[in-house]
């Protein structure tokens, strides 16, 4: 096998479901999917007819979602 084929394990993305990622945050799937409405989502991809999210940037987005609050 070609080794600039391969993709190596630290490369591919850590999903996680609609239902894995409202968990989570806390969330109902109905809820998550009104944000998604909304725009005020973590940042999602639809693959394969799925809407899944990359865990970093969930991780990502939750920080962000404290940045500016005063402790």
């Amino acid at each position: 096998m070609n080794r600039s084929n391969t993709v190596a394990p630290t490369q591919i993305r850590q999903l996680m479901t609609l239902t894995e990622t409202a968990q989570a945050l806390r969330k109902t799937d109905s809820q998550l999917r009104w944000l998604i409405h909304e725009r005020k989502a973590p940042p999602h991809a639809k693959i394969g007819g799925r809407i899944l999210f990359d865990a970093r940037a969930v991780a990502r987005w939750i920080d962000e979602q404290f940045d500016g609050i005063s402790a």
